[in-house]
């Protein structure tokens, strides 16, 4: 891969998650800037260029790829796609930056590693909480020991039915395993395993059991698990997509021997911090385009190799803990 001082993104498939959380945060990261996007409505394509300046459009993923003004490439399409356009867009000799979960399964997530290995370029997975203030003071109260050694950590998020949920005529591809993998555990909750990860290190063992209380979708919508150590530390986690309002909850707890962290996963509310010392509070706002730290991140680590960005193999443990949970993978 030639080495760059600056670096030139495309995007194929700028829907709705690159309005905001990703798109324009390509050119507010410093040595970086979005000049070509894709996708399969040339209209849609067309309009996203000209709102977000961008200098080229196209309805064909392929002459984005081969676009000689793009460096590297966001695939910000539904999971089933990922491995696809990864492989792609690496043959190419591109880098990519792929949208989570890292792919439609495990499986799919070590071929994406095995082609980045061969070809020796880089692949990078937007977990972007990695890369956030809020969670990042997490880690340091951990690695700092203000709640002494960890013992058990918690995770509950219960969510009422969204208002797509209710059309089962036409489903929302969030809940069509075909196309996302599995349902809404897959897609958010992909984002707390991974957290368990950041905070912890890689899971040594976990159980799980899915279902579908409500019969809204045909994927699962309640997921029950428990995580484990060798080191003894325990998890539990809970998430139910088909709750009463009055019921959304959204809590990861971490219990350790000198004290307590309560903190939410999408929230961002106040982070709670109890131990021999009192309660202290700690309320660190998201920025604006919520993943712009970790494209930061991943622009620093391909020019200077600053950050250690290389994380498509945390986010494949990741895929393989959601698909034991799920009964897809047998560890």
């Amino acid at each position: 891969m030639k080495k760059l001082k600056h670096i030139r993104w495309g995007i194929i498939g700028c829907g709705n998650v690159a309005e905001v959380k990703s798109g324009p945060a390509f050119d507010k990261a410093n040595n970086s800037s979005l000049v070509a996007v894709m996708r399969r409505n040339a209209n849609k394509a067309k309009d996203y260029a000209l709102r977000h300046g961008v200098q080229n459009w196209y309805s064909d993923a392929d002459a984005l790829i081969n676009d000689p003004d793009v460096d590297a490439v966001y695939v910000a399409t539904p999971p089933d796609s990922h491995a696809f356009y990864t492989k792609k867009i690496i043959e190419c000799g591109k880098p990519v930056y792929v949208e989570k979960p890292m792919a439609h399964s495990y499986q799919e997530c070590l071929e994406m590693i095995n082609v980045s290995e061969k070809y020796s370029i880089p692949l990078y997975v937007a977990y972007y909480r990695r890369s956030l203030s809020y969670f990042l003071k997490v880690k340091e109260l951990l690695d700092s020991h203000a709640i002494g050694k960890p013992r058990s950590f918690s995770i509950h998020l219960y969510l009422p039915p969204r208002n797509e949920d209710l059309d089962r005529m036409n489903p929302h591809w969030r809940v069509k395993s075909d196309i996302a993998g599995a349902g809404y555990f897959y897609d958010m909750g992909s984002h707390q395993v991974d957290l368990i990860d950041f905070f912890f290190g890689p899971i040594s063992w976990t159980k799980g059991v899915s279902t579908n209380q409500a019969g809204l979708y045909e994927v699962e919508d309640m997921v029950a698990a428990m995580f484990g150590y060798d080191s003894g530390l325990t998890g539990i986690g809970q998430w139910i997509f088909t709750t009463h309002q009055s019921a959304k909850t959204d809590l990861f707890e971490i219990v350790g021997s000198e004290g307590k962290i309560s903190f939410s996963s999408f929230e961002f509310t106040p982070i709670i911090l109890k131990n021999t010392n009192g309660e202290q509070l700690f309320d660190l706002k998201p920025p604006q385009h919520i993943q712009q730290p970790m494209i930061q991140s991943v622009v620093n680590d391909l020019i200077h190799h600053e950050f250690v960005a290389d994380n498509s193999r945390a986010a494949a443990r990741t895929s393989k803990i959601m698909d034991v949970i799920l009964g897809r993978y047998d560890a």
